[in-house]
This record gives structure tokens, C-alpha cells and sequence, in this order.
């Protein structure tokens, strides 16, 4: 199994708004495109200076059904994100293989 990490800071001006828009949005629409299994969103436990750390990480089967989502859906699913918040947030995206 592939985990499909994505860190998420957050700014605090937008904070509320867009945990329950990742919540009852994004993750929904991520988990429709039927590539992955299962998911969790988890808060990054450090102290900050500015915003908020999320991981959310999405769980594929396989190599093959990531690298699918990740050509069909990601752009289309990456950009909603960007163009609704706009410079409020930075991601990193990381790869994890259960062993």
C-alpha cells in the first residue's frame, strides 16, 4: 500500500473556513475518485508562529492507482484548492509505502 501525504499550513484568517471546506469538499471529492481505500487528517502537534500544520493521507492499493489519480484528478482537484485560497496556505506532497 502507497500513502499519499499531503502537508497543509494553513493561515489563521482562513483557518476555520477552510478545515470545514477540506472536511466536507476536498477530502469527499479526493475519496469519489475511487483510487483510494481509506484516509486520515491529522494536526501536526509543534508550535507555530504563523497558521496551522495539517497531514492528510490518503491510502492507494497500489504504485499504479496513484500514479492514475495523481494524472487525472490531481490538477483538477490541486486548483480548486489554489483558486479558493489563494496565497493562504503552502503544501508539500510526500510518498509513504507501508511496510
Amino acid at each position: 500500500m502507497i500513502i499519499y501525504n499531503v502537508t497543509v499550513n494553513i493561515e489563521n484568517d482562513v483557518h476555520d473556513e477552510w478545515l470545514q471546506w477540506m472536511k466536507t469538499k476536498h477530502i469527499p471529492d479526493v475519496m469519489a475518485t475511487g483510487y483510494f481505500i481509506e484516509h486520515k487528517l491529522c494536526k501536526v502537534l509543534v508550535d507555530e508562529e504563523q497558521g496551522s500544520t495539517y497531514s492528510f493521507q490518503y491510502t492507494s492499493k497500489n504504485m499504479e492507482d496513484l500514479k492514475e489519480y495523481q494524472k487525472l484528478h490531481a490538477p483538477r482537484l490541486q486548483k480548486e484548492v489554489a483558486d479558493k485560497y489563494a496565497d493562504k496556505f503552502v503544501a508539500f506532497r510526500t510518498l509513504l509505502e507501508v511496510l
